[in-house]
């Protein structure tokens, strides 16, 4: 199978790669060729800046595949310009969406459900407010980028797939963000969190995201359609730190702070990245049934992704930056 990966460096970019020349697919990879990487020397490399349509579309002149899986795209005219460069050159288009396309509609529930993605979406927030505004930009891209792939399939049969994903957890999350919780279990320190009940953790396994790619693209099921791509179980964020210390060889040690202080102090999201307002979960039924996926458990993973830290040499990541003022903060209020 002649297939092109788009980004392929980073978090699930070396694993969709690894597994597709596995099952002995011709990989080429497309990106800007600025991030440092690992990828196999035997692989195509090709390079332009993908928001650039113009460098996209000659980079691609000519060329034909079978599947492309593409996980750098984030908006509308980005889908567009794809389409109109891979239309009549492609077999299976398969787009890294995410479950933020749930967030921004209005009166949802937990966990979101396919068929909750038509409907009103939520006013645009005021941009002094950077965190807030940047995740339901986020999320209403990938909306204008899905309904960019919707309407082409309705109009020419163009044969995408979009895969929605919450948070995905790997051993090359960029985000490092259930690195950064190990790092503070080592340390002994608290784990500071808001003092309110929080959002429910339901994810992903990155390994599960790269089997869903391969399911799909195997059986070429799903074109024109969407699947959420999630694990089966759901913690609250103490449940999912208890099982983390447990797994880490450790006892739990969390402080609660009001959230308004922990943001004030500019100590979230950095303390405690599952504590954020913007993380969906989403529901696996439709993948399950369709696609026959099963997923791990989070308490397998957990303990791979623990294994792999323990194994390798300690790295200094921004989101432990501010360790000592997490501390010190934590001593103040007791």
């Amino acid at each position: 199978m002649r297939t092109l990966i788009i980004g392929g460096t980073r978090n699930l970019g070396p694993s969709i790669v690894g597994a597709l020349l596995a099952r002995g697919d011709s990989v080429t990879v497309l990106n800007r060729g600025v991030t440092p990487d690992d990828l196999p020397p035997s692989i195509e490399r090709l390079h332009a800046d993908r928001t650039d349509a113009a460098q996209l579309g000659e980079a691609l002149h000519g060329r034909d595949f079978d599947l492309v899986v593409d996980t750098t795209l984030y908006n509308g005219s980005e889908a567009e310009a794809a389409i109109k460069i891979f239309d009549g050159h492609v077999g299976h288009y398969i787009f890294l969406s995410t479950g933020q396309v749930y967030l921004v509609r209005i009166g949802l529930e937990r966990p979101f459900r396919e068929d909750d993605y038509p409907g009103p979406v939520m006013p645009e927030p005021s941009k002094a407010d950077e965190y807030e505004h940047g995740n339901w930009l986020y999320g209403y891209d990938k909306r204008q980028a899905e309904d960019a792939f919707a309407r082409a399939w309705r109009e020419q049969k163009f044969p995408f797939t979009s895969l929605r994903l919450p948070i995905v957890n790997s051993e090359r999350d960029h985000y490092d963000r259930i690195y950064g919780y190990f790092l503070r279990m080592m340390d002994g320190g608290p784990i500071l969190i808001p003092d309110d009940p929080g959002l429910p953790v339901r994810h992903v396994y990155g390994q599960d995201v790269v089997n869903a790619i391969l399911r799909v693209s195997k059986t070429g099921l799903g074109k024109g359609k969407a699947y959420n791509i999630g694990q089966d179980d759901t913690l609250s964020l103490q449940e999912f730190l208890g099982l983390l210390a447990e797994v880490c060889g450790v006892s739990l040690n969390i402080t609660r702070a009001p959230r308004q202080q922990l943001t004030e102090e500019k100590l979230l999201p950095d303390c405690s990245p599952f504590s954020g307002r913007w993380m969906s979960a989403v529901e696996n039924g439709l993948s399950k049934a369709e696609l026959g996926m099963e997923y791990t458990p989070f308490s397998s993973y957990l303990s791979a992704l623990v294994s792999y830290f323990k194994t390798r040499p300690r790295r200094e990541i921004a989101g432990y930056r501010h360790r000592r003022k997490e501390i010190s903060f934590a001593q103040q209020i007791g």
